[in-house]
């Protein structure tokens, strides 16, 4: 599993560790990343899945799981996520329809 957030797509990023002596060694910079479950009201159940404290606060901000994912374009999100805005947008067309 990769350590990368399903929403925003934010990783492990590189850079220096510097000494007070100005010392340079590498070190990875990893995203906080929290497995969680989010409730999406389309699909009826919590969808499990793995983000960033940042990506979660968004969602929460953004009006839940299925409002911020509808409204977000689908270039911006990973091929898992599409996968899922496309389960909500079904799920949500079948409850309009019925």
């Amino acid at each position: 599993m990769a350590r990368r957030c399903a929403i925003t797509g934010k990783g492990v990023q590189t850079g220096n560790n510097v000494s007070h002596a100005n010392n340079k060694t590498r070190r990875r910079f990893k995203p906080n990343l929290q497995a969680t479950g989010v409730l999406s009201d389309a699909l009826g159940h919590v969808v499990r899945i793995r983000l960033s404290v940042n990506a979660l606060r968004s969602i929460e901000h953004g009006g839940g799981l299925d409002a911020f994912l509808l409204a977000t374009p689908d270039k911006r999100l990973p091929a898992e996520t599409l996968r899922l805005k496309r389960r909500i947008e079904k799920a949500a067309g079948k409850r309009a329809a019925a």
